[in-house]
């Protein structure tokens, strides 16, 4: 059972958000080991929608746990104990860099709103995606949910579920 132990409020409309349910989430760790969270189901007793806990742990539609993902990008080679295909070890990678500027961009504008100084990015491009990102999170273990957490409970997470979407609408 996942518990948040801070006082969120409502990333629309800035409410209080009150408990309806709860709701299970699989999230897939090192090797063959599935984790299953029981998140809780909020709901904004304003605007009235209905938002999820999200622990650390976890990244928005994604079915591996950030510490995963985190090794997926930040290690040249495939790690070994991910139970995980090249394909989708690919994909991934792909999925991360093609958001990359968006959510750069999400932090320079968290950053903003809250009246600190954006952080000034070198005139010469970064050698790899870990160091430009480590200029806003830092390098330490744990990075990929410095920047998710942030950007979710601004409410401006990307959905990037495209099943729903269609080519009539």
């Amino acid at each position: 059972m996942v518990r948040c132990t801070e006082l969120i409020p409502c990333p629309c409309c800035s409410s209080d958000l009150r408990v309806i349910g709860s709701r299970k989430r699989k999230s897939k760790v090192t090797g063959e080991e599935t984790r299953i969270l029981i998140i809780r189901r909020l709901r904004c007793k304003d605007c009235r929608k209905i938002h999820h806990e999200l622990p650390d742990c976890l990244v928005p539609y994604k079915r591996y746990a950030s510490v995963c993902i985190e090794q997926v990008l930040t290690e040249v080679e495939s790690p070994s104990d991910l139970a995980a295909d090249d394909v989708t070890l690919y994909r991934l990678k792909k999925w991360f860099h093609g958001i990359l500027p968006y959510l750069i961009g999400c932090l320079r504008s968290i950053v903003i709103r809250l009246g600190q100084d954006p952080v000034k990015e070198p005139s010469v491009p970064s050698q790899s995606v870990h160091q430009r990102i480590g200029l806003y999170v830092g390098s330490k273990p744990g990075w990929l949910a410095r920047i998710v957490r942030p950007i979710v409970n601004a409410n401006l997470w990307v959905h990037t579920r495209s099943a729903f979407l269609s080519a009539n609408t």
